[in-house]
C-alpha cells in the first residue's frame, strides 16, 4: 500500500482531521522561512493529540543536528525530513545521533541526473520534489522512471492527480501540503479526498 504523508500541520483541527483519516505520516515544518512553520513547543502540543499510529516527521532546512536530536529525544518527531543542502557527512552525523530514527532526504528533480543523485543518497528514504519545493507545481514524472529504490513523490500533488501518480509510478509514498489547502490552511475535505484517491488507486492496482 502506498504510504501517505500529509505535511504542514499547524493547528489542532489539522491533527483531528489526520486522526480521522489515519495517514502513515504527518509533517511539522521547522523551517522558519516557511509560512507553515511551527515552533518546537507548538509541535509538541500537536503531537500530544496525534493518534499514536501516525508518525510525525520533522521537516528541516540546514538545521543544526543537535536541534533535530533534541526534538527526536523529546518524542516530538518520529522521523526526519531534510530539505536543504545537507550532504553525506551531515546525514552520517545525524544517523549517529538518532540511531534507528528514519531519515528522509528531499531532492528537487530538474533532470534525470537529479534523480540519479537522489538514488545515491544514504538516507533511509528519498523524496522527489518539484524544483524549489512547496510550489504546488508538478514536475515531469518521467524523470523518475530509472529510479530503482523506494521514494516518496511530492510536488503539485492534489486530490485530482494523486490516483494518477499512484497508477503511473507506484511510489513508496506520496507527500502533499499545498494540494490539501484552501486559502493557505489545511482543508479537511481536500485531505479526505486525497487520502481516498490514493487508497482507491491502491485497491484498483491490487485487483488487477
Amino acid at each position: 500500500m502506498t504510504k501517505i504523508k500529509l505535511c504542514g500541520m499547524s493547528r489542532p483541527c489539522d491533527i483531528r482531521a489526520a486522526n480521522a483519516l489515519l495517514p502513515d505520516y504527518i509533517g511539522f515544518v521547522f523551517a522558519p522561512k516557511s509560512r507553515r512553520y511551527v515552533s518546537p513547543e507548538k509541535a509538541a502540543e500537536l503531537k500530544r493529540i496525534l493518534d499514536p499510529g501516525i508518525r510525525a516527521a520533522g521537516v528541516f532546512v540546514d538545521e543544526k543536528p543537535q536541534v533535530i536530536e533534541a526534538l527526536v529525544s523529546r518524542g516530538v518527531i518520529d522521523a526526519v525530513q531534510l530539505h536543504g543542502r545537507e550532504d553525506e557527512d551531515y546525514i552520517q552525523d545525524l544517523r549517529r545521533r538518532l540511531g534507528n530514527t528514519r531519515i528522509l532526504q528531499a531532492f528537487s528533480i530538474r533532470s534525470e541526473r537529479d534523480a540519479k543523485r537522489a538514488e545515491e543518497s544514504s538516507a533511509d528514504l528519498i523524496l522527489a520534489d518539484s524544483p524549489g519545493g512547496g510550489t504546488g507545481e508538478v514536475f515531469d514524472w518521467g524523470m523518475l522512471r530509472k529510479v530503482a529504490r523506494p521514494y516518496f513523490l511530492a510536488g503539485g500533488l492534489n486530490p485530482d492527480n494523486a490516483g494518477d501518480a499512484v497508477n503511473a509510478l507506484a511510489p513508496y509514498g506520496v507527500d502533499v501540503s499545498s494540494g490539501i489547502e484552501t486559502d493557505g490552511q489545511k482543508d479537511w475535505k481536500k485531505m479526505e479526498k486525497f487520502v481516498l484517491a490514493v487508497r482507491r488507486a491502491d485497491a484498483r492496482r491490487q485487483g488487477e
